[in-house]
């Protein structure tokens, strides 16, 4: 293009399409977070959840999202469209206005939706502008419209060779042009986009995450019952559902946030799911235009809906996830605070109430319910919605309209007393066991509150303070310092002689520790082989643990090679990944690998007798074949090691100890959720899905792999 036709092309009017949108471009960060893949997600959130809003005015029943092949995504729903006429104001088309212009739309200012996820009116022109292709198509009055964009500049592509984003593009020079593209069945409404993101703005490395976008619509289906939302993946990425092909799943939900609370809770429950659901008004000054276009401050009065779905478990794991017009709120706000304030005022009445029967004393300023007592084991999903709530920026993390958090407590404080003073027998029994449970939960904070007073009187580098079975290293240097949990105490005696003194210290445990996993926290403090580990590590447990101050680089598992020993190990890693996980997220929690058997090699000669370590029934056959085959004689009575006891110390330091020839598995916990659930499936108090899982798997186990 030269010169004169490139200048020709670039009028005073697409100055004004896209003063707004540049900036957007200059600043994404500013309005979708970052430009990695979170914010990429985010722009498919915000096409969402304006769908996701014409359900919530129950416009719309059905949403489908296609991730096509060509890293563009498709989002369409069947509600009222997008308005085609002419804006008064602007004259534009009311998808012109919607796509490019910033703080327009239906939810800027009120009027078409009372409760929304959208409320400052970027969310479609903000992704619009980071797109190199955006193409709408609304279906209203038996008519489908069409409009396409380039980075935010609406103007029309010659798809001739193919749709994409690089296509041939020409700008609109003189007016904007909404053009109908074909016909729609009578009656039928909707919008479909489908862009392309921009890789001058996003890198190559931002992706669409499907497992993310699941999470997202499962929850959303939750939160609005009936809507039935279709997912679509095209791309064959590997390691996802669609690697092999095209995917598809379907999400509709009709219980709402029990559903949602039931979906969400790891454990067996202590009490019903409660729902409460309550609303309140408050007013709020807000700047409006007059009919003159001047800014005035006006005072309206606003409705607040606050739906809760709650019960607690048996676990002690918390998990609440709130919620503004279905929008997620994960670093909570003002209802947030509301709920939690609620409920602690009404849980610590009901306790006082009880006090006689609870056994717990009203004068002692420590025997005070906190608000961590009674969020132990809490599975809660809180929603609340208004018209233009307040959030912290556009990525809307944290709700901050104030009159919130009062509306909300005080449904809290109504719903939950009516339960607690409930005649009905039910009501009465669940209350009961679930304030059992709240002080059970304060005595066990107190409880390790006076064990780790009692843990930091002393310097936990001071041996005196330490167990007398520890065998300690020299070194300070925690980089370098290894501990070895060894099993058993004539293990130890070797592992002394084995190790070496400078960095490696031995901590011997007498057979098999409390599973934490079913015990409480009081008990996991009272067991002498748990309180042992966490004395000797330093760094305490819980939500107390604190990683920088614990003694060793290396904590390194040291059990027997049978059934015995894997179990010891299970319980230890148990231990490691409930109350000291930041260890293994750090990677500093290993499992040593002793050998199974020693083969002698007879030398030749006057050569010395070699000898081979094996690590596996299959790596010993497969060595015996390789010494048949070259010749080499070896003594037929193989040593097979039951335990690390049955090694001498010269053997132990060569196979297992020894930095130069051992072998070291790190144990890692790269997907948190799913080793949640692994854990308390093979650990947990719940016996049916342990007894199902080891029915399942029985046809697959080896007899020979059992050390009978």
């Amino acid at each position: 293009m030269t010169t004169a036709s490139a200048e020709s092309s670039y009028t005073a009017r697409h100055l004004s399409v896209l003063e707004g949108l540049e900036a957007v471009r200059k600043r994404p960060g500013m309005y979708i977070g970052s430009t990695d893949s979170r914010g990429l997600m985010h722009c498919l959130w915000e096409i969402i959840d304006n769908s996701v809003d014409e359900a919530l005015g129950g416009h719309c029943t059905e949403i489908g999202i296609v991730l096509h092949a060509d890293t563009s995504v498709t989002v369409r729903d069947n509600g009222r469209g997008i308005p085609v006429d002419v804006e008064p104001k602007t004259g534009l088309s009311g998808v012109e206005v919607v796509y490019t212009k910033l703080h327009a739309g239906g939810k800027f200012g009120g009027g078409s939706y009372t409760a929304s996820g959208g409320l400052h009116g970027v969310g479609a022109s903000v992704v619009n502008a980071l797109s190199s292709r955006l193409d709408v198509e609304v279906d209203r009055a038996s008519k489908v419209h069409r409009m396409t964009f380039r980075r935010g500049e609406p103007g029309h592509f010659d798809d001739t060779r193919g749709i994409g984003p690089d296509s041939p593009f020409t700008p609109f020079t003189d007016r904007s042009e909404l053009v109908v593209a074909g016909k729609a069945k009578r009656g039928q409404t909707g919008t479909r986009v489908r862009y392309w993101a921009d890789r001058q703005v996003f890198p190559k490395s931002a992706v669409f995450s499907y497992d993310e976008l699941v999470t997202r619509v499962r929850q959303t289906t939750f939160l609005v019952p009936g809507l039935q939302i279709t997912v679509r993946d095209e791309r064959g990425v590997p390691g996802t559902p669609g690697e092999s092909g095209p995917h598809e799943e379907t999400f509709v939900h009709h219980g709402g946030t029990v559903d949602f609370v039931e979906f969400l809770a790891p454990d067996a429950p202590v009490t019903a799911t409660w729902h409460l659901t309550g609303s309140g008004t408050f007013k709020e000054t807000v700047p409006v235009l007059d009919e003159r276009g001047h800014m005035v401050a006006q005072e309206v009065e606003r409705d607040c809906e606050v739906d809760l779905a709650m019960r607690w478990g048996t676990g002690y794991d918390t998990e609440v996830r709130t919620f503004v017009n279905i929008i997620s709120t994960p670093k909570g706000g003002a209802h947030l605070a509301g709920f939690e304030a609620g409920l602690l005022k009404v849980v610590r009445k009901a306790v006082e109430a009880n006090a006689r029967r609870l056994k717990v004393s009203t004068k002692d300023s420590a025997e005070r319910i906190e608000k961590d007592d009674v969020l132990a084991g809490l599975t809660a999903v809180l929603t609340v919605r208004l018209a233009e709530p307040q959030f912290e920026g556009q990525t809307k993390e944290v709700l901050g309209t104030a009159p919130v958090r009062a509306i909300v407590a005080r449904v809290v404080e109504q719903q939950v007393n009516a339960m607690f003073s409930s005649p009905k027998r039910d009501d009465k029994t669940q209350s009961t066991i679930l304030l059992d449970k709240i002080v059970a939960e304060m005595r066990a904070r107190l409880s390790a509150r006076k064990q780790k007073e009692i843990s930091r009187r002393k310097n936990a580098l001071e041996t005196s303070a330490l167990p007398s079975k520890l065998a300690d290293c020299r070194s300070d240097d925690v980089e370098r310092s290894e501990l070895f949990i060894v099993e058993g105490d004539s293990a130890l005696g070797t592992a002394k002689l084995a190790r070496s003194s400078d960095f490696q210290a031995l901590l011997p445990i007498r057979g098999k520790i409390l599973n934490v996993q079913k015990a409480s926290v009081s008990d996991m403090l009272r067991n002498a082989e748990c309180a042992a580990i966490i004395q000797v590590l330093g760094a305490g447990s819980g939500r107390s643990f604190d990683l920088e101050a614990a003694r060793y680089g290396k904590i390194v598992l040291m059990t027997d090679a049978d059934v015995d020993g894997a179990h010891i190990r299970t319980l230890l890693l148990t231990l490691f990944f409930r109350y000291m996980r930041p260890l293994v997220d750090a990677g500093r929690v290993y499992a040593a690998v002793p050998p199974l058997h020693r083969v002698e090699v007879i030398g030749a000669g006057s050569r010395k007798n070699e000898f081979i370590y094996t690590y596996s029934e299959q790596e010993l056959s497969a060595t015996l074949k390789r010494l048949d085959k070259s010749g080499k004689r070896y003594k037929e009575d193989i040593q097979r090691y039951k335990g690390l006891g049955e090694m001498d110390a010269d053997q132990l330091a060569e196979t297992t100890m020894d930095p130069r020839h051992r072998t070291l598995r790190r144990v890692t916990a790269d997907h948190a959720e799913s080793a949640e659930r692994v854990f308390e499936l093979l650990m947990g108090s719940d016996v049916a899905p342990r007894k199902d899982f080891i029915v399942a798997g029985a046809d697959a186990l080896d007899r020979a792999r059992i050390d009978a």
